[in-house]
């Protein structure tokens, strides 16, 4: 019975990380285009920070929000379920790298505020490096998920690194490709 349960919890789990990721990805996008358009003339500039703060606010609110938090409890639940997971040294990484997360979702909410507040900290190019930042956590967690001890530390490491310089230079080829144009 416990182990019908936990599959439930399980299914629930990735379900609302698919949400959760998906509300990180499309918020930074947000703030890409929100600090964009603070270079526009106005009332372009006034109409669409209006409307951005709008759409950041509902996919904050309604999706990323509660969707961190059924993630949250569904983990803990399954963790509760299976304490012996807690035993497992790839269960601590996946943990630092949830712990990570949270921290970049917590990061999130407080640009939302900065750019309600008429306050653009972050450069469009830096908002499109952060938004990989997510990138990078979503491989490393679902490497450890799927893979657990199969995968050798080292590899992993060196894949997660070579990963992420890959993405980096992705978006340096993309800004110098758009800043030519």
């Amino acid at each position: 019975m416990q182990f019908v349960f936990y599959n439930y919890i399980l299914a629930i789990h990735i379900i609302f990380v698919v949400c959760w990721f998906a509300g990180l990805f499309y918020i930074v996008r947000l703030f890409i285009y929100h600090r964009e358009a603070q270079d526009k003339p106005e009332p372009e500039k006034s109409i669409l920070s209006k409307q951005f703060e709008v759409m950041e606010r509902r996919l904050w609110n309604v999706i990323a929000i509660p969707s961190m938090i059924l993630v949250l409890a569904a983990g803990i639940t399954m963790l509760c379920l299976v304490p012996g997971w807690l035993k497992q040294p790839w269960m601590h990484i996946k943990l630092t790298f949830v712990l990570l997360l949270v921290v970049y979702h917590f990061t999130c909410q407080n640009i939302i505020r900065q750019m309600r507040n008429g306050i653009f900290k972050w450069s469009s190019t830096k908002l499109r490096v952060w938004n990989e930042v997510a990138t990078i956590f979503l491989f490393a967690i679902v490497f450890l998920a799927v893979l657990k001890d199969s995968l050798s530390w080292i590899y992993g490491i060196v894949g997660l690194l070579a990963f992420t310089m890959i993405i980096m230079s992705a978006v340096k080829i993309y800004k110098y490709y758009r800043t030519k144009k």
